[in-house]
């Protein structure tokens, strides 16, 4: 009888140690035992928000806007851009089409007044501020440009990292488009390139992030996360704080692992083990952090608050997006696939208001929207969709005020640079001043 108890206590032991959402790894790192903090659940209801809330309340944002671009990079807090343009159409950077521009999450990179981007064949582009090509260079074989590799950018001021989902990795330099030095990774990348001082990381479809060295390509150490044989084409993220990386692989973990040595600090899962099992129809937005705290949602009707030094959950609640959120003052701000903007106390993670902003379409043509991504203003959200729609919000009332066609397909989250906004669609950028 006894030896049955005993089994039995072992069982419980150890089902109770499984890496499910409510459990998190520690290392020798962790000496003291952190209380864990109470997991509050706002809401019981597993549905998706569709209704408004509080509609009459206006949202009063600080004034200031976030002048370090650096600061943004690093936490992927976009806060309220310097932007309040008329909208009006002033030149276009045109380049050949992308086939697969669907399915990917393209971004800009500004080079003072110049911008960066790429074509269907991986030719890096480098136009001016007139829509003048300086400079086009393309570093790949025949048959790898007929794979149309879709390229994601990063760059400190004097050099430019290039990363594809061929599993190609390469600098170039900045100014004049010439190759430094091209490496080969053993898997494709599908994430955010960081650069932190002499280093820079990416992560790639193994969920293995990787640190590799600016100065040739070697890499410096790598940490494997679990892997997954199927997954979401979504863009994974990272943010890094005071010598930190945190980062999320494509199974819903969020990792915190040291710059220097890419030892494992706390690790912590976001999905029950139902949800674990379809993992590779997951897509999470980008992690943004105010330095204390993570903040993060996605398309399986959750949005967290995560406890940085701990890795502890602060809150959780009930909101379905996987575009990237923005925080100004305490605010949380971000929009719901189902076309509702939704204002968040970062505190409590209570929901302070909702607005309907898709309110103009009608239920039939809604359906098939999407929201692609967004950016704060100085007086009004700017929000694109797949249907190549740029709706202006404005942020007091959390109502649509104007609708612009852009084009008749997707186009890109918004870009703000030199008080520009830029939106990129399959074979041009489009610049409105």
């Amino acid at each position: 009888m006894n030896k049955i108890f005993q089994s039995l206590l072992i069982i419980i032991f150890f089902s109770g140690c499984s890496l499910n959402k409510s459990s998190k790894f520690w290392t020798s790192e962790t000496i003291k035992e952190i209380e864990e903090k109470k997991f509050e659940k706002i809401f019981d209801d597993p549905t998706t928000l569709s209704q408004e809330l509080n509609i009459n309340i206006s949202l009063n944002l600080s004034e200031g806007f976030i002048k370090n671009n650096l600061s943004k990079k690093f936490t992927n807090n976009d806060g309220k851009v310097n932007f309040d343009g008329s909208l009006k159409k002033s030149s276009k950077y045109k380049f050949s089409k992308i086939k697969n521009f669907y399915q990917s999450e393209p971004t800009i990179l500004f080079n003072k007044d110049n911008i960066i981007f790429f074509d269907d064949r991986g030719t890096v582009l480098q136009f001016d501020k007139r829509s003048k090509l300086i400079w086009k260079k393309n570093y790949y074989t025949k048959s790898e440009k007929k794979s149309s590799p879709i390229l994601q950018f990063a760059s400190n001021k004097k050099f430019l990292i290039v990363a594809d989902n061929l599993s190609k990795y390469y600098m170039l330099n900045l100014e004049t488009g010439d190759l430094v030095w091209s490496e080969k990774n053993s898997a494709p990348f599908n994430s955010q390139i960081k650069i932190y001082k002499d280093r820079f990381f990416l992560i790639d479809f193994t969920n293995t992030l990787r640190c590799y060295s600016l100065k040739n390509g070697e890499e410096l150490w790598n940490f494997q996360t679990e892997s997954a044989l199927i997954r979401s084409q979504k863009r994974l993220s990272m943010v890094i704080v005071e010598d930190m990386v945190y980062f999320n692989n494509s199974l819903g973990d969020i990792s915190a692992v040291r710059i220097n040595d890419g030892e494992l600090i706390w690790q912590l899962p976001t999905q029950s083990n139902i949800i674990y099992e379809s993992s590779f129809s997951l897509e999470t937005s980008d992690i943004i952090s105010d330095g204390k705290d993570l903040f993060f949602s996605n398309n399986k009707n959750q949005f967290f608050s995560i406890d940085i030094k701990s890795g502890s959950f602060n809150w959780e609640n009930r909101v379905n997006s996987y575009l990237r959120p923005t925080l100004i003052d305490n605010f949380i701000i971000t929009v719901s696939l189902e076309g509702y903007l939704i204002v968040i106390d970062k505190i409590t993670g209570n929901i302070i208001k909702v607005t309907d902003i898709f309110n103009y379409f009608k239920p039939k043509k809604r359906k098939d929207i999407l929201p692609t991504g967004f950016i704060v203003g100085l007086k009004n959200i700017y929000l694109s969709t797949n249907i190549g729609r740029l709706l202006v919000i404005d942020i007091k009332s959390g109502k649509t005020i104007s609708i612009l066609k852009i084009d008749k397909d997707k186009i890109s989250r918004p870009f703000v640079s030199n008080q520009n906004l830029y939106l990129v669609k399959d074979n041009a950028i489009i610049k409105l001043n």
